[in-house]
């Protein structure tokens, strides 16, 4: 099979079109043939090791332990391990092979994963939009849900809501009851606002802790700020959330989350995974329910095909993306 490989860490030149063994599921994983992935951030901080910490978390010390990048994919099983009961060969999936539940590899035509981190691929939807929702949207999902503690009626705040995770966390917020601000920039208003936000904040014109507006619940995938400045806006027993943004932000987010919450009486917390989001049955299926409704629609800014993945990265690298990027194998175009 055709795959993107890489040996040794550095840029988007590290990365090269190869031909690999294809995969065998072990008992509990199915096998894949991808039709679509998705480009994360953490495809390109895993790419470079930035930070160099990255090194120092299973992702090897000199050089990669993983080959093959992309952890969202979407595609239809066509083997099944001995163990492996949920899916059957044809079945149309979408999943997440992000560590721990996975090991990478969804920039290739075929994957091997276990059944935990697999679900069926919601009805209506392309492979593009379902490699487009696994990882960030789980990240949302569970960021609201789990150390945010959304509750209807909630004045909720999204910052970075134009990109990856923001673009799912304004709609599943939404589909929650709350009531969402989102925090991006001049070009992105009018996407931000279609998504359901019924506030929007242009940061190049205005500072959002400084706003003077409280709110409940603070879901940060953008991390451009200490943590701390987000105090200030929090209500008496707020809670702020960081789900993205620099791996820098988020080792102090992990640090200082337990101090500031004592001292502030508000609760401050990150998404605590490896790479944030845990892939699990339940998560995923009710992503799959949200999708399936229409309340939670995947924005997809560009697509490019498998030897182009060096280039979706470098446009990700830039934290320009509109929503998400997706890789459309060639049989697909």
């Amino acid at each position: 099979m055709r795959a993107i490989v890489r040996n040794r860490y550095g840029s988007a030149e590290v990365l090269r079109i190869e031909e690999v063994p294809k995969p065998v599921p072990k008992d509990d994983e199915v096998l894949v043939k991808v039709h679509a992935a998705s480009v994360n951030p953490a495809d390109w901080r895993v790419m470079r090791a930035d930070p160099f910490l990255i090194r120092l978390m299973g992702m090897g010390l000199l050089r990669p332990k993983h080959s093959i990048l992309g952890a969202d994919f979407a595609g239809r099983v066509e083997a099944t391990g001995a163990s492996a009961t949920q899916f059957q060969p044809g079945d149309e999936v979408f999943g997440d092979l992000s560590p721990p539940q996975g090991e990478w590899g969804g920039f290739a035509e075929y994957v091997c994963a276990r059944e935990t981190a697999v679900a069926l691929k919601p009805s209506g939807l392309t492979f593009e939009q379902g490699a487009a929702a696994a990882l960030a949207g789980l990240t949302a999902l569970q960021g609201l849900r789990d150390p945010g503690r959304i509750q209807p009626g909630q004045r909720v705040l999204i910052n970075g809501a134009s990109g990856g995770v923001g673009t799912f966390a304004v709609q599943i917020a939404k589909s929650f009851g709350a009531e969402v601000t989102g925090v991006c920039s001049t070009r992105n208003l009018d996407l931000v606002r279609s998504l359901g936000a019924g506030h929007v904040i242009d940061y190049t014109q205005e500072d959002c802790t400084r706003s003077g507006q409280l709110y409940d619940l603070i879901i940060d995938a953008a991390a451009y700020r200490s943590v701390s400045d987000y105090k200030r806006i929090l209500s008496p027993h707020g809670i702020y959330v960081l789900v993205g943004g620099a791996p820098a932000r988020l080792f102090q987010a992990l640090l200082l989350a337990p101090w500031i919450s004592m001292t502030a009486k508000k609760r401050f917390c990150a998404l605590q995974s490896s790479w944030r989001a845990k892939a699990n049955a339940d998560s995923l299926v009710l992503l799959k329910e949200l999708l399936e409704s229409g309340k939670v629609v995947p924005v997809i800014d560009q697509r490019y095909t498998l030897e182009q993945v060096p280039e979706a990265i470098r446009y990700v690298e830039t934290g320009r993306a509109r929503g998400k990027v997706v890789i459309t194998m060639e049989d697909d175009i």
